[in-house]
């Protein structure tokens, strides 16, 4: 269930990357900004044992061959291995499943390295904004003077 959640919430944060590109728009406000960096610093923080394999992870299998993965999965539904999760010895559907759990999760993994990796861009995209409300702010104030 905790798994479920946690796939849902990167599923989600992948459609916002998605959704809006790395090089951010000039209609983004700063808390939409600040948003966006608070949730790649949280992906930097729960995804940081992972983030050094990023440039191995295509959003399709994790960072090993996902051939060897299948054989892997195989073997066990050959061997009648015990599966803890279902409490029975593997079989084709229990592999089946595994793998569609990789493969979202292989999704989650490379949702978190796009978000670390947009980190600088859009703290340096937060400077800019915020350098600009103050110039605005303070433009009016100095007209006023005049």
């Amino acid at each position: 269930m905790r798994y479920m959640k946690r796939v849902a919430f990167w599923a989600a944060l992948l459609a916002l990357l998605i959704g809006h590109p790395l090089h951010a728009q000039n209609t983004d406000s700063v808390s939409e900004i600040k948003a966006k960096i608070w949730e790649a610093e949280l992906a930097q923080r729960n995804f940081a044992r992972g983030l050094p394999h990023c440039n191995e992870l295509n959003g399709t299998d994790f960072c090993f061959d996902a051939r060897d993965y299948c054989r892997s999965l195989d073997n066990l539904v050959a061997q009648g291995s015990f599966n803890i999760e279902t409490r029975r010895p593997w079989n084709k559907e229990d592999a089946d499943a595994r793998l569609a759990q990789v493969q979202k999760q292989a999704v989650a993994d490379q949702a978190s390295c796009t978000a670390v990796a947009s980190l600088p861009f859009l703290r340096k995209k937060l400077k800019e904004l915020e350098q600009q409300q103050q110039q605005q702010t303070s433009a009016p104030a100095g007209a006023v003077a005049k």
